[in-house]
């Protein structure tokens, strides 16, 4: 199970790279996540949500990068 610190740092360097517009913390334990500025804002259930979300994230840039002659 992901802690707050390790969310944390997943959510900075998702958005930093641009593979989320933004995501922050609620006081509830909650996040807020938004793909682009133009998409719905997603409620994560915790800080393992988040997780899943990088995760996610990397399966998909690195299924991309591998389909790249």
């Amino acid at each position: 199970m992901a802690d707050d610190a390790e969310a944390y740092a997943w959510a900075e360097v998702l958005v930093r790279h641009g593979h989320l517009h933004a995501a922050m913390p609620t006081p509830t334990g909650q996040w807020l996540v938004q793909d682009h500025p133009d998409s719905p804002v997603r409620v994560l259930s915790g800080p393992s949500a988040l997780v899943e979300v990088a995760a996610d994230i990397q399966r998909y840039v690195r299924r991309a990068g591998a389909r790249r002659p």
